[in-house]
């Protein structure tokens, strides 16, 4: 409900923005209305000789030629089954959008006036009534053209030409003797796959392709068009610097951009309003200024400040600030952001195991818990605020506290800032780079990057959410350790110099400059994983780390996360496939086979092929899937086990561990990939394991080497009581040895609990039957529960025993009550094709356990009830396994 009394008020504040500047001396105009676009006929025709698609067709802006096209029906839809191959051709064609406004006399006739385009993608030529007034080259930049002198009384035209960015660059990097190194080559010819040109522009790199999502090169107007003109001032930008913040004060500046056309006295006027409403003058200033750009800085001190805090440490208050620009008495413009006040460090301190990696904020040092987001779609202007919302709520329920915003996708929208803002979600953002290499040793290219990094840390810098800056993804340790650069050196040690001094001028000099400059104190590092430059990246004792071993190399089992203890985990992962139901959107159940063509064609990694190393994975722990259902549902099953693991390995490692950010949270399509939510935002059993995980007080028993180690975290800021249980027990329920003891939960803690062999837990019990149960029961906190097994699941006789179930309904709703004689794991509550929201899944039933999940759903109960199904291990793997057995599903 808070969220939706938030989202009223801002939707209220902006239409009183919207009122108060049709009154002021700037006319702002969305440019939305009466698009159209076309293939540029030059370019040759498609692929359907009953089409012609230099015919001009109505648009959609902000839009994709991909979805304009869908729109038309002249493209199948891109997601549902294997169509990839055949669409193709539109990266490979120029496009062309146009449409028509209206200016007014006092437009036409105003000292400054501006069109701006927020997102070009990418290279276009923008002409306005004939005339160039553009060459983009930049998707991730704000345009912003200059039009006064250029405006026509009544209809003026604006033409947008849109050049294949593969056309445009595959001459060039042909032409390379060497060439640096790219991403994922495409398997459908649209380039040659040792000429990738993906890192030669700046694009969104997943539009190429990746190994959790398709190759659709598109191209559109991605972002808002806006013309405005004004007289004589207008407010360009405002940033709120936040130079000191305590419990008892808050020193801040706000510092207003201005663009002067008429030059004179002004006073400049600064409102605060607080997270209750009161709205109230904190500064003003008379100043003449000149014509042109001024920055206009102003102190503000705030007593007593409601501080923002990350989820799970305190509230999230936002205050607003507007400052206005008077002449006289009259407000010419007015600008007002929104942020909360909270003061924020990397902090990086010398230690005895190398150098913490810890994010402080108010003073607070905060365990990071989340995952790495990607773009929400392929085509990013089909996003919706509600979509984002979902997503990362769900991130908040699932207890996390931080996202990695990844560097092959965009910067994301402003939405997903505010939305992070309201739900204390701390914000990793990469600049976009995703990984190979960047021509940095051409300056023009720098160029480009640096106005680019000016342009979103001013959009971005006010979100309290917004922790760091880093530079790339993946790029230093590629260059260091995958072999390109050792090759490269090897064939042409002259351009090898060029190519990483461009690279530590880009992301150690130029970016880091820019944060500093314009950052407002956020940190800056310089790639993920790195140690800030230092000769040796990817290390447990100091930065952060990637690690894919476990994944990457089949060799290693989940059990391996134990080996690795990081300062910072920013990415690890393992990969599963969404429901049923969503798969069924877009594969039929004919095709439905772990090698089918189109089931290949939604699994990305290893070109395809990715299902085998996931079977590898499951036949590790499970045995052999007995059909389709069974691979997702133990895919899913794996993910979660594993990833949990490794979580509850790194919060238990606190202080030398500060985070864990698993890969990844969402998905840009419905496929397989290492996603907690699928593309519908449908949870897989991953998130729920993720939710028990991250819970802020768990107890994570953790088995290596016939050694169980058990420890109890808290993220709290204050000390707990409460008890911890250990039972080991038969899967019948027979407890053999159980120890219940009294515990106090030191605050910002990873408290060991004691260590317990093999040999001391099981005595002469057999262990593909026996278990061993550690809960936490602590004040104030739900209980945590860790389960420890002897053995792998497909070793188990597990008993015959379905688990039971009563559905129930309500005026709240429905709930379901299950019970199972013998212990039941991996317990997956489904509705088949009716969405449910359910409160709780993907859970272990110990033997006469009663559990009561609460159902959300519009379905009428008795649909419910013929819908409800249960799958647990015990149904997956109704004997023990041979681990020989190699059939395929």
């Amino acid at each position: 409900m808070r969220s939706s009394l938030e989202g009223v008020r801002s939707l209220c504040f902006l239409a009183l923005l919207v009122v108060a500047a049709a009154a002021h001396a700037v006319d702002r105009h969305r440019v939305d209305q009466g698009w159209q676009f076309r293939q540029v006929p030059s370019t040759g025709s498609a692929v359907s000789p009953e089409v012609d698609f230099t015919v001009w067709r109505t648009a959609s802006m902000p839009g994709t030629v991909h979805t304009d096209l869908l729109a038309h029906n002249l493209i199948p839809d891109p997601y549902v089954g294997a169509p990839e191959a055949d669409l193709q051709w539109i990266g490979l064609s120029d496009w062309e959008y146009r449409t028509t406004f209206e200016a007014t006399a006092a437009m036409r006739g105003a000292p400054r006036s501006e069109l701006t385009f927020e997102g070009l993608d990418t290279f276009a030529e923008v002409f306005l009534n004939g005339e160039k007034v553009l060459d983009a080259d930049n998707a991730f930049r704000t345009w912003r053209i200059p039009v006064q002198g250029r405006l026509r009384e009544g209809s003026n035209e604006v033409r947008v030409v849109l050049r294949s960015p593969i056309g445009r660059l595959l001459p060039r990097v042909q032409a390379m003797p060497h060439r640096i190194a790219g991403n994922y080559p495409s398997p459908y010819g649209d380039e040659p796959k040792d000429v990738l040109t993906a890192n030669f522009v700046r694009k969104p790199g997943y539009h190429y392709g990746w190994d959790w999502g398709p190759r659709y090169v598109t191209a559109g107007i991605w972002r808002d068009v806006q013309l405005t003109s004004w007289d004589i001032a207008r407010v360009q930008d405002l940033q709120i610097r936040q130079d000191r913040v305590t419990a008892d004060v808050a020193e801040v500046t706000a510092i207003p951009t201005v663009d002067i056309a008429t030059p004179g006295d002004y006073a400049i006027r600064t409102w605060q309003v607080a997270p209750g409403g009161r709205r109230t003058v904190v500064a003003t200033r008379r100043i003449a200024l000149p014509a042109g750009i001024n920055r206009i800085p102003q102190a503000v001190r705030i007593e007593r400040p409601q501080r923002w805090y990350p989820a799970g440490y305190g509230a999230q208050p936002l205050y607003t600030f507007e400052v206005e620009v008077l002449q006289g008495e009259r407000v010419v413009d007015h600008r007002a952001v929104r942020t909360g006040l909270r003061s924020v460090q990397l902090r990086r301190e010398r230690d005895a195991g190398g150098r913490e990696f810890a994010f402080v904020v108010n003073d607070i040092p905060i365990f990071a818990k989340g995952a790495n987001s990607i773009p929400f779609d392929m085509f990013p202007s089909r996003v919706t605020s509600a979509q984002l919302r979902r997503v990362l709520q769900s991130a908040v329920d699932a207890n996390m506290n931080m996202v990695r915003s990844w560097g092959g996708g965009y910067y994301e929208s402003d939405a997903f800032y505010d939305i992070a803002d309201e739900l204390g979600l701390l914000v990793w953002q990469d600049f976009m780079f995703g990984g190979g290499m960047q021509p940095a040793y051409n300056p023009a290219f720098r160029a480009n990057v640096v106005a680019e990094a000016h342009d979103q840390i001013r959009r971005l810098r006010n979100h309290p959410s917004l922790v760091v800056w880093c530079g790339n993804n993946e790029e230093e340790i590629a260059w260091k350790y995958w072999g390109h650069g050792k090759t490269l050196k090897e064939a042409d040690p002259a351009f090898a110099a060029r190519v990483w001094d461009g690279y530590v001028q880009l992301f150690d000099r130029d970016l880091r400059r820019v944060v500093a400059e314009e950052g407002g104190g956020i940190a800056y590092w310089p790639s993920s994983p790195s140690d800030d430059m230092a000769e040796v990246a990817n290390t447990p004792a100091s930065g952060d780390m990637h690690y894919w071993e476990v994944w990457g190399n089949p060799a290693r089992p989940p059990s391996a996360y134990l080996d690795i203890t990081p300062r910072f985990m920013s990415e690890y992962g393992l990969q599963a496939w969404p429901v049923r139901s969503t798969i069924d959107r877009v594969i039929g159940r004919d095709d439905q086979r772990v090698d089918s063509p189109t089931v290949q064609a939604h699994q990305k990694f290893m070109a395809g092929k990715g299902n085998e190393r996931l079977l590898h994975y499951i036949r590790m722990e499970f045995g052999e899937p007995k059909d389709f259902g069974d691979f997702v549902y133990l895919s899913q099953v794996m993910q979660a086990e594993g990833i949990g693991l490794a979580a509850r390995h790194h919060r238990a490692s606190r202080p030398h561990t500060m985070g864990s950010l698993y890969w990844q949270l969402n998905d840009v399509w419905p496929g397989a990939s290492w996603s907690g939510i699928d593309w519908f935002g449908r949870w897989k059993a991953l998130q729920f394991h993720a939710r028990r995980f991250f819970a802020p007080v768990a107890v994570a028993a953790l088995r290596k080497e016939a050694r169980t180690t058990v420890s109890v975290v808290s993220d709290r800021t204050t000390s707990r009581r409460g008890e911890w249980r250990m039972r080991v027990m038969d899967l019948h329920g027979r407890v053999l040895r159980e120890e219940r003891k009294p515990i106090d939960v030191p605050p910002l803690s990873a408290l060991r609990l004691g260590a317990y062999d093999d040999a001391d837990l099981l005595g002469d019990a057999d262990p593909a039957r026996t278990v061993a149960v550690f809960d936490l029961s602590v004040d104030g906190e739900p209980a945590s529960r860790d389960v420890v097994y002897f053995t792998e699941a497909k070793h188990v006789a597990w008993p015959s025993s379905p688990v039971q179930t009563r559905l129930r309904h309500d005026r709240q709703g429905a709930t379901l009550d299950l019970t199972a004689d013998a212990l039941a794991r991996a317990v997956w509550i489904d509705f088949g094709t009716l969405d449910a929201e359910i409160s709780d899944n993907a859970m272990t039933l110990l033997p006469g356990e009663r559990v009561t999940v609460r159902i959300a759903s519009g379905a009428a109960p008795d649909a419910l009830r013929d819908a409800l199904h249960i799958s647990t291990l015990a149904d997956a793997l109704s004997a023990p396994s041979s681990p020989r057995s190699t059939a395929t599903p």
